[in-house]
């Protein structure tokens, strides 16, 4: 059985990081391993949440793996809180992430034109850093404008801007680009994907729904890595995860009363395994 090892935060109710990854990944038939950044009662949408900082255990529990020759398929990062954390990625992909084993980097930091609490533009510049040492890598709109250090654009762009933005992110030095959030009309929303050695720009756009939910994000990338580990090409792992997502806003949605703090992606889970089985 393939193994991912997805690095990213605990928020114990709220239905993200490692809530989403890991039964998601499990769905897919692949063995998800975890290395929680910090541990949240909430996610941070919620008042008054609790928060408590692993970076301290990082090290020893990598060392840990290092002893027992533990290998992954693919390291997936999410959520990092801080310039630490990023610099222990860093190292951590230098450690594991030899012998054809896929980065998959989640750029976890801002949207809608936002840097999160507590991210400042020199962050997203280390992000940018640790961007440049992935296979793949999958920013919004938002993180790839501070990643690049360019102003955010939310609407009225043209797929030529899209075009030069996908262009500059490969730059950063990841081989293939995912780039969530492109809209060009009321209807649709997509995503742009590029592999740096075609030169190939490949688009997919699916209902825009009514309602954002917290947590989609990792759905996505979740989804993206499982499939990508299960041999999927990255425009056929993007479409399922794109259309995952949309599969889980639709069964939330069709509750009176659904939770607002995150997505029923439980019920969309037989989707998903049915897909996957298919590919």
């Amino acid at each position: 059985m393939k193994r991912i090892i997805t690095v990213q935060d605990i928020s114990c109710v709220g239905k993200c990081s490692l809530t989403v990854a890991l039964p998601v990944i499990s769905a897919m038939g692949v063995e998800a391993c975890v290395l929680p950044t910090a541990v949240l009662s909430t996610h941070t949408a919620f008042k008054g949440f609790t928060f408590r900082d692993l970076t301290g255990d990082i090290s020893s529990i990598t060392n840990h793996w290092k002893q027992e020759k533990i290998t992954f398929d693919a390291i997936y990062t999410g959520y990092l809180g801080s310039f630490e954390q990023i610099e222990l990625m860093q190292t951590f992909i230098k450690d594991f992430g030899d012998g054809g084993t896929r980065v998959i980097v989640d750029p976890c930091m801002g949207d809608n034109g936002s840097l999160y609490s507590g991210f400042t533009k020199d962050f997203a510049a280390a992000m940018a850093s640790l961007c440049s040492k992935a296979d793949v890598i999958v920013p919004n709109l938002t993180e790839a404008s501070f990643m690049l250090g360019i102003p955010y654009v939310s609407q009225g762009y043209t797929k030529e801007y899209i075009e030069d933005l996908i262009q500059k992110l490969s730059e950063l030095g990841a081989r293939k680009i995912v780039l969530k959030g492109i809209s060009f009309d009321d209807k649709k929303l997509g995503i742009a994907t590029y592999d740096s050695q075609t030169e190939k720009i490949t688009w997919y756009f699916h209902e825009k729904m009514p309602q954002n939910f917290h947590g989609t994000g990792d759905i996505f990338a979740s989804v993206l890595t499982g499939a990508l580990v299960r041999g999927l090409t990255i425009e056929k792992a993007c479409r399922l995860a794109a259309d995952f997502v949309v599969e889980s806003i639709k069964a939330t949605l069709s509750h009176k009363d659904y939770n607002w703090y995150g997505v029923d992606f439980e019920s969309a889970l037989p989707f998903l395994i049915s897909q996957i089985s298919d590919n």
